[in-house]
């Protein structure tokens, strides 16, 4: 029984613990820290002394987790982060409970070789049920740590980043053998082969995107530029004249960060002139971001053209009223027709959930004021000028989903565009982290990747995944332009999509199954022995 110091002691470390992978993860960028980050708390779990304290941990470090990775939301939802980092820590719990029954024994061989492969898949259960856009989405994923490391980037090509996240949570338990039981270190050393072994055969083997051909893509940053009534009319001024700059470099397409432009070009037909005259002076087709209310005949002028969703055929939009964050293509003669609607919206941020209970977080924090209306589905453009290549646009938060882009990549998109805006983290880890997942979404569907922002990070990697030029800092004003090559081909994990999600679901399904058969066969009654048939003697 622990006493109520004791008590106190390991709550705060668990915490702590669960907070330390953050340092994994930009701006700190420890890459290599992320596959020892989860032993601390994994030492924690496996000497609980009962599995009620080990699911208490669990909770906390997962709480942890969340506020350590997600501190920088802290100046727009304030004290609401707590209780959302809580709510989020409890889908630790179940892979707390397992890190407890399966480190915490003698390490016997057998169960070592379980734990090798039924923690990770845990681990990955977490981050899957947390990645539901509702519950925030799948920001902070293990595996995403791991943006730079070229090898492990392969890897994200044939498994996407749950693959990666797998690999990084069974290094950390195979170290946790290594340190708590002498007896599986043979498991444990075998396991830690296994996952360079794993490493080096698909970055030997897998094929790499074939490059063929190449695009000049302008990226164009205004910067920070101060609030007030006019500031949307004024950062347009900025992107203005930054892609004014851009006349005789021959770009074949320029890109605008989210919310680049603050009124409806249907409603505002002066700003859809200027951008015109834009692209005209550049030579090139231009991408904004259109952040502002719909005015109710808007939406059936601008589909069709030659914007395409990946399944229907017709520009995507709900067609309900409201306020839409839209990439519109700008051409010569005007807008093109093609325009996506973003369909995932960051919560809080841009919607309340469940306003009726939760609306009141607007009035302790910067949460949205008013539900934004979200698209109806996902849309692949062609380019003016360029009939070889097609864009896959993606708008902020939308880059974090590997599914999204996959899906793009699968249906014909040659270059992934992410538009976003962080201006409201300036400051924070938050520009960094958001720039990385990029390159991750890069190397999964083998297609490059342009990551525009208003005020930083602003980023482009080519289809391995690798960083094109140089990222344009948050205290950059600039238009920079970057030479892209575009790649043919599919990867596997294209292909085949989210199969280590399903094989740990299956593992992880077989020992719930197994575990429930063994406690049956405990609980049943033990047959009484039947005793022989009594003789009758006769006399």
């Amino acid at each position: 029984m622990l006493s109520k110091p004791a008590r106190w002691w390991r709550a705060a470390a668990a915490v702590a613990a669960g907070g330390l992978p953050c340092l994994a993860f930009p701006a700190p960028a420890l890459w290599w820290f992320a596959y020892v980050a989860l032993v601390p708390w994994m030492l924690l779990l496996r000497s609980a002394p009962t599995g009620r304290r080990a699911a208490l941990e669990g909770w906390l470090g997962g709480a942890g987790f969340i506020l350590a990775v997600h501190h920088w939301l802290l100046p727009s939802l304030h004290v609401f982060l707590l209780p959302l980092a809580a709510l989020l820590g409890l889908l630790w719990i179940p892979w707390a409970l397992l890190v407890r029954e399966l480190l915490g024994g003698d390490g016997a061989w057998g169960r070592a070789g379980a734990a090798l492969v039924l923690v990770p898949a845990a681990w990955l259960l977490s981050e899957l049920a947390r990645s539901w856009q509702g519950l925030g989405g799948p920001w902070g994923l293990l595996g995403a740590s791991q943006w730079q490391v070229p090898p492990v980037l392969r890897l994200a090509s044939v498994g996407g980043v749950w693959l990666v996240s797998l690999l990084v949570a069974a290094v950390n338990c195979a170290v946790v053998l290594l340190i708590v039981a002498p007896a599986a270190r043979v498991p444990a050393v075998a396991g830690l082969t296994g996952c360079a072994v794993l490493t080096g055969v698909v970055w030997l083997w897998v094929p790499r995107p074939e490059v063929s051909g190449g695009l000049r893509v302008a990226v164009v940053q205004p910067g920070l530029v101060a609030d007030g009534p006019d500031s949307a009319d004024r950062r347009f001024a900025a992107g203005e004249r930054l892609t004014r700059g851009l006349a005789g470099q021959h770009p074949d397409l320029v890109v605008w960060g989210e919310s680049s432009v603050g009124a409806d070009l249907t409603a505002r037909p002066d700003l859809a002139r200027r951008l015109a005259a834009l692209s005209a002076e550049v030579g090139a087709p231009l991408l904004v971001n259109v952040d502002a209310r719909r005015p109710p005949a808007a939406e059936a002028g601008t589909t069709g053209g030659t914007g395409t969703t990946a399944t229907t055929g017709t520009a995507g939009g709900s067609g309900a009223p409201g306020i839409y964050k839209s990439a519109v293509l700008v051409g010569p003669e005007g807008p093109t027709g093609a325009r996506y609607d973003k369909m995932r919206l960051v919560p809080f941020g841009e919607y309340i959930p469940a306003r009726a209970l939760l609306g009141w977080a607007t009035s302790v924090g910067k949460a949205a004021g008013e539900d934004r209306v979200p698209g109806a589905s996902p849309v692949v453009m062609d380019l003016p000028g360029r009939p070889d290549v097609r864009l896959g646009p993606l708008v902020c938060f939308e880059s974090a989903f590997p599914d999204m882009s996959r899906h793009l990549a699968r249906e014909g998109a040659g270059l992934l565009i992410a538009q976003s805006a962080t201006s409201s983290f300036q400051h924070s880890w938050a520009p960094a982290q958001h720039a990385s997942l990029a390159a991750l979404r890069a190397a999964e569907s083998g297609r490059p990747m342009v990551h525009a922002t208003l005020t930083g990070i602003s980023a482009v990697y080519g289809p391995s995944g690798e960083r094109l030029g140089s990222a344009l800092p948050t205290s950059a004003s600039t238009a920079a332009l970057y030479e892209v090559p575009l790649a043919r081909g599919t990867t596997l994990y294209v292909r085949f999509g989210d199969w280590p999600v399903g094989a740990a679901l299956a593992v992880l399904a077989v020992y719930c199954a197994a575990a429930g058969v063994r406690s049956f066969r405990a609980g049943r009654p033990a047959p009484e022995p039947t005793a022989p048939r009594a003789r009758t003697a006769r006399g």
